[in-house]
């Protein structure tokens, strides 16, 4: 398996940091975006034809509910039972992300609140491009549900038939998706944000999508709100000497079954490890169902890291700011407290990312392309505004009048000024 063997760190951040979009991509996005806004449904349907080459032509865009119902009545039980389990993690994580509103006593008759709002409508964009990503419903929805979000609504591509994957279809009922549109693309995205005939308007969006999606969500960013701009999925693992070969290979391997456009990294401070990893990775190849993908993704995104020491190992993972970030060392809880930058964190040689994509219960939508440094995970927050309440009696106002006139007269603002000292002066 061809990978780069302790590359340089140009050669690491070409590859894992330079997010910059192709001219092409941007320019596409924003013509979708604008015949979207303009001709709805009509454009919608002219772009599922051109690039899902499936025509729509009289027929609905949303998915009929008792569709979705016979989905989820006849979805094979085990996988219903499985659902059911991560749904229940899911809901019991995110409900606990909750807290309780602010309230500061002022003195004098008044207060200071802060309160929690979930927002009224969610959008969020289900792939089903190369494998139906049945754990991103979970994943996007059930943030939104335990926030409160009134109304969620799911989009997601047609299959070769012009219908939605079954199991998607089951996830969406499980999780009590609102209404379901067989849509995809940045076309989709440009629905939600300005609203069709057919798709309402949301408030929010959110999930994890291609470079065009992607792309179409940095756009209508400001007229709706977006979980992230994130880019292709990554992964890096922190080994030494008593790290198992075949659990990281299998890990690296995993991701990079993702997609072309994948990165999977390994850091470690043993040279023999990263040679048996090299066999390990040789050994598991031949037995995947998705060879040519892997072939194609590790020879652009794989990269096999030697460092002297386990701070210098550390802060190449804080400079990188994986969106997965495994610790397999001998001892993997020590670094903990270091790690200042990551999408979420697996401790141990028994938490492989399958874990978090899958089941555990934080939400598998995170920040990617070393943005993990000032973005975070899909939680319920995406979905929450947060409304600040003011109660001032008059004399708590006339207490605190001189050093608001100060202010605004230093400002220039005389009426601010003013909508003060007559309140000060006035009758009760």
């Amino acid at each position: 398996m061809n990978c780069f063997v302790n590359p340089s760190y140009k050669e690491l951040k070409k590859k894992f940091f330079d997010t910059k979009l192709k001219t092409d991509i941007e320019e596409t996005v924003s013509k979708i975006i604008e015949k979207v806004s303009t001709n709805g449904d009509q454009a919608l349907r002219e772009y599922t034809l051109k690039f899902d080459n499936i025509d729509l032509s009289g027929k609905p865009l949303q998915v009929d509910k008792k569709e979705a119902q016979l989905a989820l009545d006849k979805l094979d039980e085990n996988l219903l039972s499985a659902l059911k389990q991560s749904k229940k993690n899911i809901i019991d994580y995110h409900k606990n992300q909750l807290r309780p509103d602010i309230t500061l006593d002022a003195g004098l008759n008044s207060y200071i609140k802060e309160i929690s709002m979930p927002v009224q409508t969610a959008g969020c964009y289900i792939p089903g491009g190369t494998a139906p990503l049945v754990s991103s419903v979970l994943m996007t929805v059930l943030p939104a549900k335990a926030a409160g979000v009134e109304k969620i609504v799911a989009v997601t591509p047609v299959n070769k038939e012009g219908s939605v994957n079954k199991a998607i279809l089951a996830a969406c009922e499980l999780c009590g998706v609102d209404e379901i549109y067989k849509i995809g693309g940045a076309q989709a995205i440009a629905a939600l944000a300005y609203g069709t005939e057919s798709i309402p308007q949301v408030n929010v969006i959110a999930g994890p999508g291609n470079a065009y999606v992607t792309e179409a969500k940095r756009q209508v960013f400001g007229q709706v709100g977006i979980d992230m701009v994130a880019g292709p999925s990554n992964v890096l693992i922190l080994t030494d000497k008593r790290s198992d070969p075949d659990y990281v290979a299998i890990d690296l391997l995993a991701q990079l079954e993702h997609g072309k456009d994948s990165t999977a990294i390994c850091i470690s401070t043993s040279k023999d490890f990263l040679g048996n990893l090299k066999n390990s990775l040789d050994k598991l190849l031949q037995n995947s169902t998705r060879q040519n993908i892997l072939t194609i993704s590790a020879e652009k995104g794989l990269f096999l890291i030697e460092v002297d020491d386990n701070q210098k190992m550390v802060n190449l993972a804080n400079d990188i700011a994986a969106e997965h970030l495994e610790i397999m060392t001998e001892t993997p809880e020590i670094f903990v407290s270091e790690i200042k930058n990551a999408g979420a964190v697996f401790i141990g040689k028994y938490t492989p990312e399958a874990v978090g994509d899958y089941f555990a219960g934080p939400s598998h939508v995170l920040p990617t392309g070393g943005n993990a440094k000032f973005f975070y995970g899909l939680s319920v927050y995406h979905f929450l505004k947060k409304i600040s309440i003011i109660k001032y009696s008059k004399e708590k106002l006339v207490s605190a009048s001189g050093s608001i006139s100060i202010i605004a007269e230093t400002e220039g603002l005389d009426a601010h000024n003013k909508s003060v000292m007559l309140r000060c002066k006035g009758n009760e």
